[in-house]
């Protein structure tokens, strides 16, 4: 899986923020904006992965439990795809 072509991650205001470009901007109708665990996540989605591999970034980069890793991702995916962002 992986981001669908048309969204940007952005800092704005130093904040991190999911802009739709192109197509994407006419349908796309919400605001997203990540702290620097999704911003994380979302930069690894720029390549296809899975939900393991996304765990495992996880844990490299932050002092987590494999636990919550797994579930941090495992509800960071769901939301995602809920909003129709993944190319699975």
């Amino acid at each position: 899986m992986k981001i669908k072509e048309g969204f940007l991650l952005r800092q704005v205001g130093g904040n991190n923020v999911v802009v739709p470009v192109g197509a994407q901007s006419v349908d796309f109708r919400c605001l997203i904006t990540l702290n620097e665990v999704g911003a994380f996540l979302w930069q690894k989605l720029a390549e296809d992965c899975t939900v393991e591999s996304l765990v495992e970034a996880l844990l490299g980069e932050y002092d987590v439990t494999a636990a919550i890793a797994t579930a941090d991702v495992e509800r960071f995916v769901a939301s995602l795809r809920e909003k129709n962002l993944l190319d699975e």
